[in-house]
């Protein structure tokens, strides 16, 4: 099949082959988010930049969330395999110059340029699907990229922990190769792509928002930058309150700007009056905040709480991925065959309800694999949510604008996780220290603890651990008690090395703070039920998005005098 075949439907062969290109492409994206957040601290400690990682992660979320959009727009307007290509392209090159960086700075400012490739291969995917498959048949094909999340949760901390655990493999720093794996996974996505994915396309002679994309970037970059950094800065200083005005300001022009171009504009304002868009993206913007925001606490409480090491707690996430992925499976055949799907969002977020819940109930003293049990629900609610509300905005637009639907759904879901994870990590760590201090109060009333710190004191092995020995001494001594907590928050990994019955209060209170998280990621999940609720009937066609456009390519030209 080229360019120019006049054939507009696919056959399930030929699906699954373009699936697979788009599939490696999707997973470079989704592998780079784990892999480098599993092996950051390593990457800063060689760089002798611990306190510059937050702009590593800055940098990228920025750029990749600002190109989402664009990426839409000009795919349904210039086509969508080039751009495919070219996100690949980037996000390698980005790949290449990361392995390369000499300073945290330098790491930030090449993530940066991987971010701008990163925009592209999720929604770019979800969109050439969208071209290929009816929307009745498009979710069990949806199901597959799912399974590539999941799988990429799960294998991005096992390597990444490889990779960061190694000081040299094959005469380069272990860390680099978190960077430099992505290169033959996208040589070969290229490949793949160049050569199975061949989509015609009639190109649109409109105008492109540049004006738009401009005031996007000014608005979202400060108001990205201090939800990531706000909590070291403080929410109310000068720099934040400043960045926060210009954010603003940005994202009024932004407005300004779509009013004035129109249908021509990134995210045309005139989307958001159909009841369906909206309340697919209001649901999508809450679920994304209620899902990253609880769920990046799980980690941390795996490897805090249970001194599990980034490789096994990322193998411990596997009940949640897999609840996910069973979900997402059964709900794409059920929707494919019964042309129903508005109550799987609706359920999906009622179970995301109950397990975040759930969840809230743990402590130090909770077992594994109650904690397991517990994520198996929240999985099996995100399943039934991810793919149907991306499928329900898809479905609701125009054929000619799959593109910018499923781009303003991807960029909306990331905007509610990151202001999810800022939201909640404030929470975590504003509250840890009093939690922490109250659990150490209670401990000390107890003759256990009393004599588990006499023996620690006398513990000849413990002697050798300056940091550890260093908390120890500081429990023993109320004058230093306070040194004692803000080095276990600033390196819990002293944790692991410190008897039980002393490391217990500390990873008490490190639970009550993330069981609060899950309560209040819980109550945000509840407003994504009851917004849903509002959710009309949905219709699905049976016509692929491509043939549609056919069609129309066809009526407008027997029309045409």
């Amino acid at each position: 099949m080229t360019d120019t075949t006049t054939s507009s439907e696919f056959t399930h062969r030929q699906i699954m082959t373009i699936l697979g290109g788009l599939m490696m492409g999707m997973f470079l994206a989704s592998l780079d988010q784990t892999i480098v957040s599993t092996s950051i601290r390593t990457i800063a400690d060689d760089l002798h930049g611990l306190d510059a990682q937050a702009w590593v992660t800055t940098a990228y979320l920025i750029t990749s969330t600002i190109t989402t959009p664009l990426y839409g727009k000009l795919g349904d307007l210039y086509g969508r395999k080039k751009l495919f290509i070219f996100a690949i392209t980037v996000f390698v090159f980005g790949s290449l110059l990361c392995s390369l960086a000499t300073s945290m700075y330098g790491l930030a400012g090449f993530r940066a340029i991987q971010g701008i490739g990163a925009g592209g291969l999720m929604s770019l995917a979800l969109a050439i699907i969208g071209d290929i498959v009816p929307p009745r048949e498009r979710a069990k094909y949806q199901g597959y990229f799912l399974a590539v999340f999941g799988t990429s949760s799960v294998l991005g901390p096992v390597i990444g922990g490889f990779f960061a655990g190694h000081e040299t493999i094959l005469g380069l720093t272990g860390w680099r190769w978190v960077f430099l794996v992505n290169v033959p996974i996208g040589l070969a996505a290229l490949f793949v792509v160049s050569r199975t994915l061949h989509l015609p396309h009639q190109r649109q002679e409109r105008r492109v928002d540049w004006w738009g994309a401009s005031a996007l970037v000014l608005g979202l970059v400060p108001l990205l930058t201090v939800a990531e950094q706000g909590r070291e800065w403080g929410w109310g200083s000068a720099i934040s309150i400043s960045f926060m005005v210009v954010g603003v300001l940005g994202i009024v022009l932004f407005i300004w700007s779509a009013r004035r171009m129109g249908d021509d504009s990134l995210i045309p304002l005139r989307i958001f009056r159909d009841r369906v868009i909206s309340v697919t993206i209001g649901a999508s913007v809450i679920v994304g905040m209620a899902m990253f925001g609880g769920m990046m606490t799980l980690p941390l409480y795996m490897q805090i709480v249970h001194n599990a090491t980034p490789m096994a707690s990322g193998l411990m996430m596997l009940p949640l991925v897999g609840g996910m992925m069973v979900a997402s499976i059964v709900t794409g055949q059920l929707i494919s065959r019964t042309g129903v799907i508005r109550p799987f969002p609706i359920i999906g977020s009622a179970l995301l309800v109950i397990g975040l819940f759930l969840l809230s109930t743990i402590s130090a003293d909770t077992q594994l694999s109650v904690v397991m049990a517990m994520m198996v629900v929240v999985g099996i609610g995100l399943g039934n949510c991810m793919q149907p509300l991306t499928l329900i905005v898809q479905n609701a637009v125009s054929p000619r604008e799959i593109g910018m639907a499923t781009a303003s759904a991807t960029f909306f879901r990331q905007m509610g996780g990151t202001l999810g994870v800022a939201v909640f990590l404030s929470l975590l760590f504003s509250t840890v220290a009093d939690h922490i201090a109250s659990a150490l109060k209670a401990a000390a009333a107890t003759p256990e603890f009393g004599r588990a710190i006499a023996g620690a004191l006398r513990d000849p092995q413990l002697q050798q651990d300056p940091e550890a020995y260093s908390v120890v001494k500081g429990l023993a001594d109320p004058s230093q008690g306070a040194g004692a907590l803000e080095q276990v928050q600033t390196d819990s990994s002293v944790l692991s090395r410190l008897p039980d019955a002393v490391a217990h209060p500390f990873q008490q209170g490190f639970a009550e703070s993330i069981s609060q998280v899950f309560f209040i990621a819980g109550c945000v999940a509840v407003i994504a039920v009851v917004v849903l609720l509002f959710l009309p009937k949905v219709e699905l066609r049976t016509q692929s998005a491509m043939s549609a456009r056919a069609d129309a390519d066809a009526a407008d030209a027997l029309s045409t005098p």
